[in-house]
């Protein structure tokens, strides 16, 4: 009797324990890629809706057409041993998605029921927000986690971890800090995925579908996947486990696995964007030299290239403005085109934005400024902004920065800054700061005083004082960087007593400036600064000789420096007769280099050629071009659909005009 009733006991608790593990979660530690199980095995042929696409230099798939059930599994292909969800887990998901409109909602993935097509558990996104959606069991009610302000569809790679456990979900994105937010109820225990399938991109409809690239979609039961991701030199792309044909190793010739509708995302742009490790095979379209290029991982590869070259310059446009230009600054700003802002002598009417229009500059904004003598154009997170240098003497003398207003349609004052006697203002960023830095002439008659570094407070949408360098008579800034080093060269063009000073090349170090080298220059007015073939050039624009005793001399040698790496100093690459130079441009057409000079004054008169010089390597810069100019002040190249142009601005006359490059 006692054998036959340990006999039920023990057949008691055996039931007891089948039945309580028929409930009990899974709860393995491996992890489960959820988009490698729906994606077709070896030998099968991927469905005709999913589309490989590198962006950025990695891969990831899209939904493309009426893909909602393109990607799908039964659960029980993952939850072999077990029916039920983990009660506690990770999800991880490296996506990248286009700007989302509001109300728009779409799933990265879910489970539904066959049957039914019930939604068991989902992980939606949408404007700003990433949404965990699951049904309470039992009950029919659904639970809905929502993380806001994550700010996931800004069309970059990120990569996230979700970790749920018990009351608390963390997410985690790019390895940055935790956001954790406590749940009403614990994630239920016993949610079962028997006859439910897993869908991949969406919730088995067309409706919600997603519409960016998915690369990784992994769950790992049973603890937080954070500490096996970070840290990691890449956080936006971390990797736990991405399927292998979005490895981005090349597939080997003898590769049998499926094959991809495969396209890579193309840039078009003037400027050529960053070429390395994540960039390649990324395509760029240079919209100036019609050439499209691919990333090798280290510079660009032409595929297909229309080669230009210089052939005449003929005189294109008579830009008249309201008074003397001193200086001309010409940017282009998105949606809304081309334009030039002009630094007049006159306040009335002031200085003048012009817009191109049917192929020529038209003056669309008039702005007051007291004689203005340069604007610099700069953006800080997408906000377009102009800044004047106002040389008038008064107390207190101030220079303004404008703010483009998107709804009016025009630039309105933003902030003003107290300067003396700014010839010239330079826009530049690093580390993520922005910076402005002012050349102050002089005070008075002193022009032994203070140039201004100012940086962006984020906070305030001000510029504070970040740093002061002292200068002499300053006339110019040039920011330049080389690797990883940032430069600022300043020209210093009188002290009081001469122009045969030196201008100062600064370099950046624990957080500031610091000098770099003195470079002897002659009334310097103007740095410009370029690279050809990795080689780094630094052309200084010397005015004229002023000294105490003996006549002013204006035809003198402005100079090409060249940054030697051994010795870690620019020095002199070439001598360069000019006359009276106040400004250097470069500019490039097709594969060739070129360099034109503002010659403004010979010491009799405002009426000469200025030249254009094409480099020819070992010879240096050689005159090709010369241009009738009348007290020229400043040139600037650009390009359009019309073509490539230079445009001068005069100092003594209110005709400024414009060039076109004819190319063959």
């Amino acid at each position: 009797m006692l054998a036959s009733r340990c006999l039920l006991l023990t057949w008691a608790l055996l039931a007891a324990r089948v039945r309580s593990q028929s409930w009990r979660p899974c709860t393995d530690l491996l992890p489960l890629d959820l988009l490698a199980s729906a994606l077709p095995s070896t030998g099968e042929a991927p469905p005709p809706q999913i589309q490989m696409v590198q962006s950025k230099g990695s891969r990831g798939l899209r939904l493309a057409g009426a893909a909602a059930t393109a990607l799908s599994f039964p659960a029980s292909q993952i939850f072999s041993n077990c029916d039920y969800f983990p009660a506690e887990f990770s999800l991880v998901a490296t996506i990248k998605i286009p700007r989302l409109r509001q109300k728009r909602n779409e799933y990265v993935f879910s489970v539904v029921e066959e049957g039914s097509d019930s939604l068991l558990l989902g992980l939606r996104v949408s404007e700003n927000r990433l949404h965990l959606l699951v049904t309470l069991p039992g009950v029919g009610g659904r639970s809905r986690l929502s993380f806001k302000d994550v700010e996931l569809d800004d069309n970059r790679w990120h990569t996230l971890v979700l970790a749920v456990s018990g009351l608390y979900a963390t997410l985690t994105i790019d390895c940055g800090l935790p956001l954790e937010l406590k749940q009403v109820q614990s994630f239920p225990s016993a949610l079962s995925t028997r006859g439910s399938r897993f869908f991949i991109g969406s919730r088995k409809r067309l409706r919600g579908r997603f519409s960016g690239l998915l690369r990784q979609l992994v769950l790992l039961p049973g603890s937080d996947a954070t500490p096996r991701l970070c840290p990691t030199s890449d956080p936006s792309l971390a990797e736990l486990s991405v399927p292998q044909v979005l490895k981005s190793t090349p597939v080997q010739p003898d590769h049998q696995g499926p094959v991809y509708p495969y396209e890579a995302e193309a840039r078009v742009t003037l400027s050529p964007p960053p070429c390395s490790g994540p960039e390649q095979g990324q395509l760029w379209f240079n919209a100036q030299r019609k050439g499209l290029f691919v990333c090798d991982g280290l510079t660009w590869r032409t595929l297909l290239l229309n080669q230009e070259r210089l052939d005449y310059v003929e005189d294109y446009q008579d830009l008249y403005t309201s008074s003397e230009t001193f200086d001309v600054e010409v940017f282009s700003m998105p949606s809304e085109g081309l334009f030039m802002a002009a630094a007049n002598r006159d306040s009335r009417p002031g200085s003048g934005i012009y817009k191109w229009i049917n192929a020529s500059f038209q003056l669309y904004q008039n702005i007051s400024t007291q004689e203005a003598r340069a604007w610099k154009h700069f953006t800080i997170d997408d906000k377009i902004f102009l800044v004047v240098a106002n040389s008038r003497e008064a107390e207190p003398e101030l220079s303004v920065i404008y703010r483009w207003n998107q709804r009016r349609r025009r630039f309105l004052r933003h902030q003003t800054l107290e300067t003396h006697s700014a010839l010239d203002w330079e826009a530049f960023h690093i580390h993520n700061h922005s910076f402005l830095v002012v050349a102050n002439h002089r005070r008075d008659s002193n022009h032994n005083i203070h140039s201004v570094i100012y940086r962006w407070n984020p906070n305030t949408k001000l510029f504070e004082v970040n740093q002061t360098l002292s200068t002499s008579g300053a006339y110019d800034w040039e920011f330049f960087s080389v690797g990883p080093y940032h430069f600022l060269a300043v020209a210093n063009t009188f002290d009081g007593r001469t122009t045969t000073i030196s201008s100062t090349v600064y370099v950046w170090l624990h957080g500031g400036f610091q000098t770099f080298q003195s470079i002897p220059t002659v009334g310097a007015t103007d740095w410009e600064t370029f690279q050809i073939d990795g080689r780094f050039f630094l052309a200084v624009a010397n005015s004229q000789k002023v000294s105490e005793r003996g006549p002013s001399l204006y035809s003198i040698n402005s100079t090409v420096y060249e940054l030697n790496t051994l010795t870690q100093t620019f020095i002199r690459f070439q001598d360069i007769l000019t006359h009276s130079a106040v400004d250097w441009e470069f500019f490039t057409i097709g594969e060739e280099k070129f360099l034109v000079v503002a010659n403004s004054h010979d010491g009799s008169s405002y009426s000469l050629n200025s030249v254009v010089y094409r480099w020819q390597g070992y010879e240096g810069f050689v005159p090709v071009h010369s241009l009738p100019t009348f007290g020229c002040r400043d040139w600037e190249h650009f390009s359009t659909d019309d073509g490539s142009f230079l445009v001068y601005s005069s100092a003594t006359s209110r005709l400024s005009k414009v060039f076109k490059l004819r190319t063959y």
